[in-house]
């Protein structure tokens, strides 16, 4: 069987980059360890409640920390290129924060990019043959985009899901909606989960489409989890989609199969 190729750079100067910041908002995220109990989850909306009993998350450690791998990511490059990826992401708790790493390669050539959201500010670089840096981009909107991308991604880690920057509203018993607020910034979605309690999908029409050059344009998105399996007791995805809902047709820019998601209490 022949070895699939390792995308993870890590003697790169951009890995090491995303393992320094990862250590400072990991740090800062140092909590004491508490547990999901059953008194928490009769407070939460039908949903949310449900999703921590079926997953198997009451009487479990709470988590300060998360991070969660995806291997061979078909992931949409340009409008006409598809290229395969190594994702790795750290999320921290106590304030909305995510870092993630891409790394690839293109025309042979070693691509890497550096996701980041800290204090409220989005930024996303793309780092050719470990020096040339193609495209670093900041903006109001990307701000936004990241505050979406982070509450899509709470029930990765329930955790998040139950700090004060997030409140709930009911809707019925497969549907919720959710409101993440912090630094000025305000993002609102609804989450849809299955017959067995599990988070399927993330939906909005906020959220704003950015290309590589910048330009920005509001479509409908939608991250989309499934395949759960249990892992230390825990029912996890290891499946995730995440698609832009164009007027033209959907368009799968991140298609993962190959999912595992670790979590840190009391780091």
């Amino acid at each position: 069987m022949k070895k699939r190729k390792n995308y993870i750079h890590t003697n790169s100067k951009t890995y090491r980059d995303f393992i320094a910041a990862r250590n400072k908002i990991i740090d800062s995220a140092a909590q004491g360890i508490e547990h999901y109990s059953e008194r928490e989850a009769a407070g939460l909306p039908y949903p949310v409640k449900q999703y921590l009993y079926s997953c198997g998350y009451i009487s479990t450690p709470k988590a300060n920390s998360m991070k969660a791998v995806f291997t061979d990511v078909e992931f949409l490059f340009t409008n006409k290129r598809r290229i395969s990826i190594d994702y790795v992401q750290y999320n921290v708790v106590n304030k909305p924060a995510r870092l993630a790493y891409i790394g690839s390669s293109i025309y042979g050539i070693p691509f890497e990019g550096l996701d980041s959201f800290v204090d409220g500010k989005a930024s996303m670089k793309g780092i050719l043959a470990g020096r040339l840096t193609i495209f670093n981009q900041r903006s109001q909107a990307m701000n936004k985009a990241a505050l979406f991308t982070y509450l899509a991604e709470c029930f990765l880690n329930p955790n998040t899901a139950l700090q004060d920057f997030i409140t709930w509203q009911d809707i019925d018993d497969r549907h919720v909606k959710a409101t993440i607020s912090c630094h000025g910034e305000s993002a609102s979605s609804i989450f849809s989960l299955n017959k067995n309690g599990e988070m399927h999908s993330f939906e909005t029409n906020d959220r704003e489409a950015i290309a590589a050059n910048g330009e920005s344009k509001q479509v409908k998105w939608s991250a989309v989890c499934g395949e759960y399996k249990v892992t230390d007791g825990i029912r996890k995805p290891t499946k995730l989609q995440a698609v832009w809902h164009y007027d033209e047709g959907d368009v799968i820019y991140f298609d993962s199969e190959n999912i595992s998601i670790e979590t840190y209490p009391g780091i």
